[in-house]
């Protein structure tokens, strides 16, 4: 089943729920959620690499982990973000989203209005998910999008006209809740928010925010369902406490 028909019959009926993975061994552990897809999303050049963008993120990056993804997704479907200077033509598109598709990914996701890269894609039946509102690899500054009158109206003819392509998907990023409620409302394909409220259809996170890994990092729009910084830094003082005691490795945890 295509990824359009399937994620459409789902819209009004049941939330989609999708989160980011940059590795085998997490990939692993959401093919055993009841999660919809993974998203092997640009942000691990942040997340990952250290940067303080998503600027920096070549292809071969997101092809290296991509690859492990996929690895250890299991039967969970994967989407394949593409990087920044990877689509700027309908050429560069096809060669790009071709080398997802060999890595293992169902989809690829691509930030803006671009119908004629989108068209060029579909035509050839690669998958895509549409994305507006805040687009992280071309934004001056992180902040909420479409609060304005003009910025609204066009953030919603952006996903209308989106909407009207083959995507299979819509993210929409950093709106205000009633303009996502109205995007929502207003096309067929099911939208997902990140800082976009309630309304939509889906949600999608970046999985190192939703486990507290960064605490310096927490925008109005991230929920921290667990506290990893804090549980890795115990077990690391733990650990090291256990080691200058002398009390590991005990006899339990050595070979005779």
């Amino acid at each position: 089943m295509s990824l359009k028909k399937l994620y459409t019959s789902l819209k009004g009926k049941k939330k989609i729920v999708m989160l980011t993975a940059y590795d085998a061994q997490i990939a692993r552990i959401l093919s055993n959620t009841n999660l919809d897809m993974i998203l092997v999303g640009d942000t691990l050049g942040v997340v990952f690499q250290g940067y303080k963008t998503t600027h920096g993120v070549t292809m071969a990056d997101m092809l290296y982990h991509t690859k492990v993804v996929v690895r250890g997704a299991g039967s969970k479907p994967v989407i394949g973000d593409m990087p920044i200077n990877s689509y700027a033509t309908e050429q560069e598109a096809l060669h790009n989203a071709a080398l997802f598709l060999e890595a293992g990914v169902k989809g690829i996701k691509i930030e803006g209005n671009k119908p004629h890269i989108i068209g060029a894609l579909s035509n050839e039946g690669i998958e895509v998910m549409g994305h507006v509102g805040l687009l992280p690899q071309t934004a001056q500054s992180y902040r909420v999008q479409g609060k304005s009158e003009d910025d609204a109206k066009r953030t919603l003819d952006d996903a209308l006209e989106l909407a009207g392509t083959d995507i299979f998907a819509l993210v929409l990023e950093c709106i205000p809740e009633a303009l996502a409620k109205k995007i929502t409302e207003s096309v067929t394909i099911p939208t997902i928010g990140i800082g976009a409220g309630s309304y939509c259809d889906g949600q999608v996170l970046v999985i190192n925010d939703m486990l507290g890994m960064d605490e310096e990092y927490m925008p109005k729009f991230v929920k921290h369902y667990a506290e990893l910084t804090q549980i890795i830094s115990a077990a690391v003082n733990k650990f090291t406490e256990d080691v200058r005691t002398g009390l590991f490795p005990d006899s339990s945890h050595t070979y005779h």
